[in-house]
């Protein structure tokens, strides 16, 4: 290190600054890191270091297009071999996508350090990147939801809200500090020889470039691609704007895959001496093969349409991207079987392009919209590539569950798992003081099970860590009995598969009326609980019937599924706030106990109401079914008291997809009874999936005998 000679006055002054706790001047930045690179990008806050929580993936759902296999036409049908299959079609080896739900900085720690990462490197390591953050400070991320005519927005979760809150709440600062560290884990992440694409615009682009130069190395970038754009705008002061920065990087520029990219060419010149009369038969000839081939694409794109003029692409989600985009950044920095990732993925185009080219890849988003809105959009390129005889892989689901709240709660992860629970134990008494907060409830002593009252019903918690079990709740029950309590809300982040509405039911025959609720995942974040920003929700009851054949003598057994009933309880907004802040003349979509209502003022200030569900298949978006639940258990690697990775069963079973319908922007209709499913003599659990319009999503377990 430089050493620093600093005269006697500068050492008084720089002590008297540090005594007085004020900022130092600029220059003795200088002149106290003198060995410091001359130019770099510095912001309030700025720090190298990045997070090392390395939490295990939790599998939710496998989704995998059953193929029926015919080992006499394997030209028509490569995917058989590639993968092996069971006797449904479903791959059972090979590689598995991967669509994660979370907090991307937490996933792309969990990436790069945990059991993952082997699994990457088997594959040939992450090649290409691509993200497409959220970089509109002004932006409007709402959806709009279609309940028969009429369209109902569909707001953020706070948690989605508050991260982007947090990505602009102190302007500039705090975008670089967001986007820093998690491009910081996606370089360590990205193979040698893998490249980055940042998407982005003239909010940020100045900033992204600085940013990009410092973590990857100005000597390895490699393009800023303008993509270039018209459309509809006016703007009386300015050119309007009409174009996105697609910065593309490289880890080590002598070793990034490039695959030259060509568009039409059209030179005018049909035959030799048409150009100026001074043509040669060699340029005749280069012409000629540009015109078959197209010329070299250059580094500005004004041959691809927004999405709003691919009408067929759209899937209602407000900053999807046209495939023709990323099937050019694909094919230009990636090979078949390599394997992409985009850690901000929306509504999943990445994905989308990567499957129809042949790549693996990995996905993830912090909103649960965007997980469900990929998944049904991933269920579709499965479809469309099983009926034309394409390969294609499974894809899991995945998110850091129990493990991402134990994190959030304060849990050192690293500990062995005995100081690990007892940590948890400390740590769970002020958690729980935060949902009583967040519930709007007061706290109560003397109660074996209850820890709050709100409302004349009192309250209790379940566990942080695990489901809610039926031991649990009869706990609560018996409790109930004991003191002649008859209202109670059960407050939980999960329940047992199967416990309700049978426990409800046998609670209300002992005379207790019984609340199942969901805590959201927003109570990890104290500032929604301070402005009373959580919304806790009933259990949706979820009702079917099985319509079984058994079998005959030549023929197997078969089950179907129908869905008979779903019932939701939310409330998105209070209606006389709602009525208070409307113009005459206007009206708005919402949500009140369970129920989609227009409220509507006409020019005189007469309020109306109209319900729009007018049924409960309105609220359904999806469903699924898994014939042979509790077939797959749910394994996970952990780290053991010795520092090796063992696997471990968490108890839980992985819902495996095998039938499913769900609406499309395209076709708003839904099928109410599953295909009949041939199944072996015996008996079997039937695990069911719904997903309603907000999409989150509700499942019921039932057992039939075959």
């Amino acid at each position: 290190m430089q050493r620093i000679e600093l005269t006697a006055s500068e050492k008084r002054d720089i002590l008297k600054y540090i005594e007085a706790d004020k900022p130092l001047p600029e220059k003795y930045r200088w002149l106290l890191f003198a060995d410091k690179k001359q130019v770099e990008l510095v912001w309030h806050g700025k720090t190298t270091e990045t997070t090392k929580t390395v939490l295990p993936f939790q599998t939710i759902e496998v989704v995998d297009e059953p193929r029926a296999e015919d080992t006499k036409n394997t030209k028509k049908e490569p995917q058989y071999n590639l993968f092996n299959f069971d006797d449904r079609g479903r791959q059972i080896a090979g590689w598995t996508n991967k669509l994660i739900w979370g907090d991307n900085k937490l996933i792309l720690s969990s990436l790069k350090s945990g059991v993952l990462r082997e699994e990457i490197e088997k594959t040939g390591g992450l090649k290409l990147i691509y993200i497409d953050p959220p970089f509109d400070v002004g932006a409007d991320f709402s959806m709009k939801v279609e309940i028969g005519d009429d369209e109902l927005t569909k707001r953020p979760n706070v948690l989605e809200e508050l991260a982007y809150r947090d990505t602009w709440g102190k302007g500039a600062d705090s975008f670089i500090a967001m986007i820093y560290e998690r491009l910081s884990l996606m370089k360590d992440l990205l193979a040698d020889d893998g490249s980055i694409y940042v998407h982005c615009d003239w909010r940020v682009n100045s900033y992204m470039r600085l940013v990009m130069d410092e973590i990857f190395g100005k000597d390895n970038f490699k393009n800023e691609i303008a993509w270039c754009y018209s459309g509809p705008g006016k703007n009386d002061k300015a050119f309007p704007r009409k174009h996105d920065l697609i910065l593309f990087y490289t880890k080590d520029l002598n070793k990034s895959i490039f695959n030259v990219q060509r568009t039409e060419h059209k030179s005018g010149i049909h035959n030799k001496g048409a150009f100026l009369g001074k043509t040669s038969e060699n340029s005749t000839e280069r012409v000629a093969e540009l015109e078959e081939k197209g010329k070299r694409l250059e580094d500005w794109w004004t041959d691809i349409y927004t999405t709003d003029r691919k009408r067929d692409e759209i899937v209602g989600y407000p900053t999807q991207k046209p495939e023709a985009l990323l099937e050019r950044i694909i094919k230009a920095s990636s090979n078949k079987g390599d394997l992409v990732a985009d850690f901000f993925c929306g509504s999943g185009t990445t994905l989308a392009v990567a499957e129809k080219l042949g790549r693996k890849w990995i996905g993830s988003d912090l909103g649960k919209f965007s997980i469900h809105t990929t998944r049904k959009r991933m269920i579709g390129v499965q479809r469309e590539m099983k009926k034309s005889g394409k390969n294609f892989r499974a894809f899991e689901i995945l998110n850091l569950g129990k493990y991402e709240r134990a994190h959030y709660v304060g849990v050192n992860m690293n500990l062995r798992e005995k100081e690990r629970e007892k940590q948890l134990q400390r740590k769970e008494a002020d958690f729980i003081k935060l949902i009583v907060k967040a519930y709007k409830a007061e706290a109560v002593n003397n109660f074996k099970t209850f820890v709050a009252k709100k409302a004349g019903r009192l309250v209790a918690i379940g566990p942080i860590n695990l489901p809610a079990s039926r031991l649990f709740v009869e706990a609560v029950i018996k409790e109930c009995i004991e003191k002649q309590i008859t209202k109670v809300d059960i407050l939980s982040f999960e329940y047992e598969m199967g416990l309700f509405p049978k426990i409800q039911e046998e609670a209300k025959a002992k005379g207790i009326d019984l609340a199942l609720k969901y805590i959201p995942r927003e109570v990890f974040d104290k500032r929604a609980i301070e402005k009373n920003q959580i919304q806790f929700h009933d259990v949706s009851y979820i009702e079917v019937k099985p319509h079984v054949k058994s079998a005959g003598k030549r023929t197997p057994g078969t089950v179907a599924v129908e869905l008979t009933d779903f019932s939701v309880f939310y409330n998105q907004d209070i209606v006389d706030n709602v009525v208070e802040s409307l113009r005459k003349g206007a009206d708005k979509v919402l949500v009140e106990n369970g129920n989609i209502i227009k409220i509507a003022k006409d020019k005189d200030g007469v309020v109306t109401r109209e319900v729009l569900t007018k049924k409960w298949t309105d609220w359904i978006d999806y469903w699924a079914v898994d014939f042979d639940f509790e077939s797959k258990q749910e394994i996970v690697r952990i780290q053991n008291d010795d520092g090796e990775f063992e696997e471990q069963w968490t108890g839980d079973y992985v819902f495996e997809n095998e039938w499913q319908s769900f609406r499309t922007k395209k076709d708003r209709s839904i099928e109410l009874t599953s295909i009949a499913h041939e199944c072996k003599a015996g008996r079997r659990k039937i695990a069911v999936k719904v997903v309603d319009i907000f999409g989150n999503d509700t499942m019921k377990v039932i057992e039939v005998s075959i």
